[in-house]
């Protein structure tokens, strides 16, 4: 596809969080739409994630963020009009506390979670091992559950996207890199690539990782940074547990997926801040102790294939949506802190509310890249 020389809005960033912007975009009538990707689509966090969905936040507001989305992904076959499947299956996630004091916040959650609709509880360990047999019950106090959570095809989904996206008029280019960002009296002009320049006044910086270097393009620093995540997939296995089990003092998550396989994951804060995407040694100990204390059948599983993904991350583990105080036509959708493939619908819903000037569906007002400098964070605890 040939780079076009101007563009109403340039998206940077080919992953889901981009697609999803174009597609709602379009899908409400706004021509000349264009994504830019530098490698290809969904190569990034999009591709690397663990592609849980899940309602059970500790923050009012993601709760509701996930909430839209999850009503979003019931029915997007049939909204994006996908002849494939986005896979989502809504096997819950089964989240464990390690600790009393853990288990006490469990409950604050579910109280706040059940006061905006999300059918969560609050279970014993007894109950939780009814759910996923495989547990020890010794090696968690309370655990919370909610079956409308789930998981999804990273790669279906977007394609569903790009292609609905596609069919409305948007252009979504591979393989071309922004190399800059013109501005001009604190106004975009346009954006250069290693293709060539497009002329614009409408950027959205939704590059994930590479978000704070788009941002340095245009002058603005971005207040995030990038945290490697990596994931181990084992082989096949027959049919053993369904939800996503999950443990925030345990820094893990481990789910089968539809075709037997195990993936789990960690982060680690004394891993150097780098775009690594390879998995060493040590989150590979690390991952299979605590993955044999909480689940001890899954100690004899042979491990496949490990690897290494991003989280584009904020002080407060929030994201930062919205426009750019004193640069005219800039518009940032980053630092979802490891939740923005489950928030994607939402993200893309917003976005365009902010970029059209409508009424937010969702009042995200607060999560403006304003906050880091007012100090006004709002802090969000549950996060692997």
């Amino acid at each position: 596809m040939s780079l076009p020389k101007s563009a109403s809005i340039v998206i940077v960033g080919g992953g889901i969080s981009g697609c999803a912007i174009a597609w709602n975009l379009a899908n409400r009538g706004i021509k000349d739409i264009v994504v830019l990707e530098k490698d290809t689509l969904g190569n990034g966090s999009t591709g690397r994630c663990g592609a849980g969905i899940r309602m059970q936040w500790a923050a009012e507001k993601n709760c509701r963020l996930a909430q839209y989305s999850v009503d979003f992904f019931e029915t997007a076959n049939e909204t994006l009009e996908y002849e494939r499947d986005i896979e989502f299956e809504q096997c819950g996630y089964l989240i464990v506390a390690a600790n009393e004091n853990e288990a006490e916040q469990f409950k604050k959650n579910v109280k706040l979670q059940n006061g905006l609709g999300i059918p969560s509880v609050y279970l014993t360990p007894e109950e939780a091992k009814e759910i996923v047999p495989l547990l020890d019950t010794s090696q968690f106090v309370a655990a919370t559950f909610c079956q409308k959570d789930g998981h999804l095809n990273p790669f279906h989904t977007t394609d569903a996207y790009v292609l609905a996206a596609e069919r409305l008029g948007a252009k979504i280019l591979k393989h071309t890199e922004v190399t800059d960002i013109e501005v001009k009296n604190g106004r975009i002009e346009g954006v250069e690539t290693t293709r060539g320049r497009i002329a614009t006044n409408i950027v959205v910086n939704a590059a994930g990782g590479w978000s704070k270097a788009i941002g340095a393009m245009a002058g603005i620093d971005i207040p995030i940074y990038v945290q490697r995540h990596q994931i181990l997939v084992t082989e096949p296995l027959e049919p053993i547990f369904s939800p996503m089990v999950m443990g925030f003092a345990y820094n893990i998550y481990i789910q089968q997926v539809p075709h037997g396989s195990i993936i789990m994951g960690r982060s680690d804060n004394t891993e150097p801040l780098d775009f690594r995407t390879t998995s060493g040694w040590k989150f590979l100990e690390e991952m299979t102790k605590t993955c044999s204390k909480l689940l001890p059948p899954l100690r004899t599983a042979n491990v496949l294939r490990q690897w290494a993904g991003h989280y584009c991350m904020t002080e407060d583990a929030q994201p930062i949506y919205g426009p750019v105080p004193g640069l005219d036509g800039m518009y940032l959708a980053c630092g979802f802190s490891g939740h923005g493939f489950m928030l994607a619908p939402a993200t893309a819903q917003l976005v365009s509310e902010m970029i059209l000037g409508e009424p937010l569906t969702i009042d995200v007002s607060d999560l403006d890249v304003g906050r880091f400098e007012r100090r006004e964070l709002v802090f969000e605890h549950s996060v692997v």
